[in-house]
């Protein structure tokens, strides 16, 4: 079987969720899998077992009227084919249209000066909403743009005729078919800026990449492009650099930080023939490297591709309001064919009046308040969220966030504050206080992250002050001193111990003139509104479930403490990846992680919520970011999740509810169509109205 590609294309021209489904259905209308479309990027990708058909591809998605490159970098749209700028264009006739109503100038109520402010923005509209329109009953499911195409044109064409034959105002509707086109504009440019993100989660993975090496070359260090890097190079690589591809230590030592790849709390200590990974850091040392392996190869390559196939194999969420006007639509475009049918010919009605009737369906059933239910609620509920210190990327997300059946919660820097502590101190020959000054003396030679750590934690106990005259730091061991009455120390790992010397499961230890004194055991400081979130998530149902690469005994310790049932430990990205696919099977599920080890899981959830201190990359990669780096925020996003789609629910009750009962008032000719018009602006109110009120709805 033919291994399945990844592709990926910019497609510029989609303002809104209904663009996408267009090219959703299209392209699984092609037979493709695991499509995505995300119009606020103007991102495309879907698997395919052959990617010679790309050029077919492109050419049927530009048939919708969307332009398609195959390069990564953004389409840069033009002004013209901005939704904001028609927004704002459409705004500025229908103001001065829509407030004839109001306002005492007689010549905004002359039929022709109306058709000339009304038709700019219809034709606008006409164009905007008309190809969408087409597409989504071309692909077989109209869409909401079917509704509004069909409104607006209804208004506008009931206004023409009443202008022709000069009818008089009441057969004036000019304001209706613009404020129609304007409105929902606005709900476009709402919809897509509540999920537009800045950067690509995958673009900002690719700049770990994008670093200079210096490589050795001829006896001399030469400064090249991460991208020039070939196999078998050798490169100097120094504290504080990154290691900008994967290869063997040939010379040197250093504390590499791995946190990235492995989520493991600990630099870990190499030296020669060991094996570095690109995009790691050197905390501390200096090394000389052979390189094995540079492009598609290196691991940080893979785990790009891990979030690129996540990423597709996500699906679009279809919102609620398009699953509700999928049925909506045929049934009101029956209703008015079957007004004008039976009036015209069962009860022996004018022509005229029929055709009225039929168009007085439309215009009552303008789909205004079904098209501003969803965005402003998500929008208000998107602000209220934001003003509690929570980045919630986008309306999709409160579908799912009102769901969730499992929370998957990373270890370092999630749970846990990333600072080591002393978590128990065995003295063996010595006191505690002794032992506890000959440490923090050492340890202040030493830039060592779990070192600073260990200065600053005893510092607040007031040690007694130990004059070395010599100190010396050993990689991979620890570190060495002497005293002035020539009494030597040694404070380091376990590589310090005799064979015959048990670790006992602590961390670090302490030898005075190579007699073992003391035992320490360090732990990640928990962060103190872990434990009360953890007990809210069991009592709101939700499961929570720890997923770490960090050492087993460290998570299973973390996840008793807590109550956490389910841990799973010394996980790499692909494997978490895995895991949450499993957990999905079962439930909802969001995943809450830092590091760029997390980037698939988050992408993969159902949820990625990621902290504001996080990695860049986690943030980009999370649908949730928590700007104030308390957990307990997660609770507030929950309620924030569940009560703004409450909301939806209700806006998308009242715009039914309200065509069910007005659109059979309106088949038997009994609503006149300006008061059709003034109800249809009442349910925009009612809507408006019940989002607003979310602003300050107690939670």
């Amino acid at each position: 079987m033919e291994k399945e590609e990844l592709i990926e294309l910019q497609v510029s021209g989609m303002h809104c969720n209904n663009c996408a489904l267009s090219v959703h259905k299209l392209l699984e209308k092609k037979g493709l899998h695991d499509v995505y479309v995300d119009f606020a990027n103007d991102e495309v990708k879907y698997k395919t077992n052959d990617p010679n058909s790309t050029p077919s591809i492109i050419k049927d998605i530009e048939g919708l009227g969307y332009k398609v490159s195959e390069d990564t970098a953004p389409i840069i749209e033009k002004a013209f084919e901005k939704v904001g700028n028609k927004f704002y264009f459409s705004l500025i006739f229908t103001i001065p249209l829509f407030s004839h109503m109001f306002l005492p100038f007689h010549w905004l109520h002359n039929p022709l000066v109306q058709l000339a402010l009304c038709t700019p923005v219809y034709l606008l509209g006409f164009f905007h909403f008309g190809k969408s329109a087409f597409h989504s009953l071309k692909n077989g499911i109209p869409n909401m743009d079917v509704l509004i195409f069909i409104g607006s044109s209804a208004a506008f064409i009931y206004s023409i005729v009443g202008t022709v034959q000069n009818l008089g105002p009441d057969y004036l509707f000019y304001e209706t078919a613009a404020t129609i086109i304007s409105l929902v504009l606005l709900g476009n440019v709402l919809e897509k800026r509540s999920v537009s993100q800045t950067t690509s989660a995958v673009r900002e993975l690719m700049l770990f990449q994008e670093v200079k090496a210096n490589k050795m070359e001829d006896g001399e260090i030469v400064e090249i492009h991460s991208s020039a890097i070939k196999n078998g190079d050798i490169l100097v690589i120094n504290t504080g650099d990154k290691i900008p591809a994967d290869g063997e230590i040939i010379w040197g030592e250093a504390s590499v930080n791995e946190a990235m790849l492995t989520g493991e709390s600990l630099p870990v200590e190499k030296s020669k023939y060991d094996q570095v990974i690109g995009g790691t850091i050197i905390e501390k040392g200096s090394i000389h490297i052979l390189v094995t392996k540079t492009g598609k190869h290196t691991v940080l390559s893979q785990i790009i591709d891990l979030m690129k196939k996540a990423q597709a194999a996500k699906p679009k969420i279809q919102k609620l309001g398009d699953k509700v006007a999928a049925i909506f639509v045929p049934i009101v475009v029956g209703i008015s064919i079957l007004t004008f049918f039976i009036a015209f010919y069962a009860f022996d009605v004018s022509f005229q009046k029929s055709m009225l009737n039929a168009i007085a369906v439309l215009v009552i059933s303008c789909p205004c308040a079904m098209g501003l239910a969803t965005p402003t609620a998500v929008m208000v509920g998107l602000g209220r969220a934001a003003k509690s210190g929570i980045l919630i990327k986008g309306g999709n997300t409160i579908e799912e966030i009102a769901d969730l059946k499992f929370m998957v919660f990373d270890k370092t820097g999630t749970l846990t504050t990333g600072n080591f502590k002393i978590k128990s101190l065995e003295c063996i020959s010595i006191s505690q206080q002794k032992a506890e000054s000959i440490i923090f003396g050492i340890e202040a030679y030493s830039n060592h992250p779990i070192a600073r750590s260990l200065v600053k934690e005893l510092s607040g106990k007031s040690p007694e002050k130990i004059i070395f005259t010599k100190v010396n730091e050993e990689k991979g061991l620890g570190m060495s001193a002497t005293d002035s009455e020539g009494n030597s120390y040694q404070f380091g790992s376990k590589q310090i111990l005799l064979p015959e010397e048990d670790s006992n499961n602590y961390s670090l230890f302490l030898k005075i003139n190579n007699i073992l004194v003391a035992k320490i055991a360090i732990e990640d400081e928990i962060k103190p509104e872990a434990a009360n979130l953890i007990s809210t998530l069991i009592k709101l149902g939700i499961k929570p479930i720890l997923l770490s690469g960090d050492q087993k005994e460290k998570c299973e310790a973390l996840g008793a403490y807590l109550g956490i049932e389910e841990v799973y430990a010394e996980t790499m990205p692909n494997q978490k990846l895995e895991i949450i696919g499993e957990i999905k099977k079962r439930g909802k599920t969001a995943m809450v992680g830092d590091g760029i080890n997390d980037a698939p899981a988050l992408t993969s959830s159902d949820v990625g919520i990621s902290m504001s201190d996080s990695s860049s990359i986690a943030i980009q990669s999370a649908e949730v970011v928590l700007l104030q780096n308390d957990l307990l925020a997660i609770n507030k996003m929950l309620k924030i999740g569940k009560h703004t789609l409450l909301t939806i629910k209700q806006n998308l009750f009242w715009a039914f509810f309200y065509n069910v009962v007005a659109i059979p008032i309106a088949a038997v000719g009994l609503l006149n169509p300006m008061v059709g018009a003034l109800a249809m602006a009442f349910s925009d109110v009612i809507v408006i109205g019940n989002s607003i009120r979310l602003k300050t709805k107690s939670l």
